[in-house]
């Protein structure tokens, strides 16, 4: 069931062009969002525009590399937290409410159509990602031991609930976060599309599915495991490298314990090899900088961590914490927090 929402609630955060000059020495340039929503859903289309959602239906949206914010609340929308974004450009970006719920806009937020509403109150969706303008998925926690997982070919006009037999199998205890928007990773075109989610609570693991083969295969990681509060929070692909995990225990904020590893495949993973992020992360994005070095930043609430060897060694970036991060191909990237913060940072500068 659809319904167009005509009516919007508009709000510009100007900033002077200054203000969101390339800091020197390497750290987030924060940016003023025009609103105090805790933002975790975040999208890069490129280094100018993002998009991020967040509490009380919230949406914003740049489209001049941060120097101006446009805040959006979806009617109807008012109570719920839009945990997870997907933009592919200045016009067209879908969100996802934990509560079963899916809306569009393909005019940069002035409208916004609901596509899809659960019926069961017991879907919580996590993460929601696109292959391309007309494919793409949205992840949920278990339901009946397997994890819910929607699908749409149509650009999100219609969406489908996979049958049980074809959703990943759920480990009792298992489940996956929305602390971030980022457990679940849809990489590849028609043909070779691939999906790949990051669970956590009583096991850790990474689910795989490749359009051509049958089924899923999960994959163990290093990552802590066993309680509610611990797992992997965020997945990313390090350009021509491999695949990168982040997590720990969001109640353990300072501990570096199984909070990170790598996987050249994504079928065999191992601790990272030298220094961790500096405590638990939420969040991980990788970019390959013009000329080919790749930089990867993941982000918690307890502080910031770069890397410049596709995730094998970290050290620390910023105090500040965020939620999310994401980034552009090209290196610039963006983080959203809670109380409305955003910030950015364009790697492309460093050394």
């Amino acid at each position: 069931m659809s319904a167009t929402i005509p009516a919007r609630t508009l709000a510009r955060a100007a900033l002077l062009l200054g203000a969101v000059a390339i800091p020197a020495r390497g750290q987030w340039t924060p940016l003023t969002s025009g609103t105090t929503a805790s933002l975790r859903g975040l999208s890069v289309v490129d280094a100018r525009i993002a998009w991020a959602s967040g509490t009380g239906g919230t949406v914003v949206h740049t489209t001049d590399g941060g120097a101006t914010w446009t805040v959006d609340t979806i009617p109807g929308a008012e109570a719920l937290d839009l945990r997870a974004v997907h933009a592919r450009s200045a016009r067209v970006a879908w969100v996802a409410a934990t509560a079963g719920r899916i809306w569009r806009t393909t005019d940069g937020g002035r409208r916004w159509v609901q596509q899809y509403q659960a019926g069961d109150s017991a879907v919580f969706l996590d993460a929601i990602d696109f292959w391309d303008d007309q494919h793409g998925m949205a992840l949920g926690d278990p339901i009946d031991g397997r994890f819910h997982l929607l699908v749409t070919n149509d650009g999100g006009d219609t969406w489908r609930v996979l049958p049980l037999d074809e959703r990943p199998v759920a480990a009792p205890g298992e489940a996956a976060f929305a602390a971030s928007g980022s457990s679940l990773l849809l990489r590849g075109a028609p043909g070779s599309m691939e999906a790949w989610i990051g669970t956590g609570g009583a096991v850790a693991r990474v689910h795989r599915h490749v359009s051509r083969a049958k089924g899923w295969v999960a994959y163990d990681t290093p990552l802590r495991q066993g309680g509610a509060a611990e797992g992997i929070f965020s997945l990313a692909e390090v350009p021509g490298e491999g695949f990168v995990i982040v997590g720990g225990h969001y109640e353990q904020g300072d501990s570096t314990r199984g909070n990170a590893a790598t996987s050249p495949t994504g079928s065999s993973w191992q601790p990272v090899t030298g220094a961790p992020p500096g405590g638990y992360r939420s969040g991980v994005a990788f970019a390959r900088r013009p000329g080919g070095r790749t930089i990867g930043i993941a982000v918690g609430p307890g502080g910031s961590d770069l890397s410049r060897d596709g995730g094998r060694h970290w050290a620390a970036f910023d105090r500040a914490g965020y939620h999310a991060v994401r980034a552009s191909r090209d290196g610039m990237f963006y983080a959203s927090g809670s109380g409305g913060r955003l910030a950015r940072f364009d790697a492309r500068a460093l050394p």
